[in-house]
């Protein structure tokens, strides 16, 4: 399995990070069976993230027509005001650091990052995956309208307000779309992975390596709907 996590202008580094440790640590445990790398929409490039000038390098451009996962994360930077929706670029020109995290999310819809998505989708052989704001990259650009999908709790109404089936849960396993709340749930999303691609044992040894122990109920839309409590 191999697994293409995108950065773009912005980003927050902890929803990288976390799933790609993971990943990684994943295929040593495996004897090389995942692999991870680091991917952007323009290719080869230094990325800076949303939090201070912390940059990650992106080794090549993603390809949505390979195999495997493709991941993408939130932003980081400042929570913005309400009336501050995505694609209204109003700090246009001004650091990262200095912009919201809508405006740093909308800002990727004027890259080639929505049509690599798209194609990534329609490809059998993919699962896309997002952690925190990722899945409002997936919706702006029209991508998860009737699938169900989690965000950062604070994005949750934004979500479903683009025809998402919006899921308060640390996880949500839609098939071939698999996504994970805040920030630090990149760590549960990317061990939910290594256990539905390549197995419990891989995934129980690499959960113990991190000394973290998975939160929640991977959510999925199977059995009786709950009654009200």
């Amino acid at each position: 399995m191999h697994a293409q996590i995108v950065l773009f202008d912005g980003f927050d580094p902890l929803d990288v990070i976390a799933p790609y440790e993971v990943l990684h640590a994943g295929g040593t445990a495996s004897g090389g069976l995942v692999s991870v790398e680091l991917v952007s929409a323009e290719g080869p490039r230094e990325v800076v993230s949303g939090t201070g000038s912390l940059a990650l390098r992106a080794t090549a451009a993603l390809d949505p027509v390979r195999p495997g996962l493709v991941l993408v994360p939130g932003a980081s930077g400042r929570v913005g005001e309400p009336d501050e929706v995505p694609g209204h670029d109003s700090g246009a020109g001004q650091p990262q650091q200095d912009a919201s995290i809508p405006v740093l999310l909308g800002r990727t819809l004027t890259t080639e990052l929505p049509a690599l998505l798209a194609a990534a989708m329609e490809n059998p052989e993919v699962t896309v995956c997002a952690v925190c704001g990722g899945s409002l990259v997936l919706a702006m650009a029209g991508l998860l309208e009737g699938r169900h999908a989690t965000t950062h709790p604070m994005g949750l109404d934004m979500l479903d307000a683009t025809g998402v089936h919006a899921v308060r849960a640390r996880v949500v396993d839609d098939g071939d779309v698999v996504t994970g709340a805040g920030v630090a749930s990149g760590l549960d999303l990317a061990l939910h992975l290594l256990e539905r691609e390549v197995g419990p044992r891989i995934a129980h040894a690499v959960e113990e390596m991190f000394a973290h122990e998975r939160r929640g109920i991977v959510w999925r839309d199977q059995g009786p709907v709950a009654a009200a409590f």
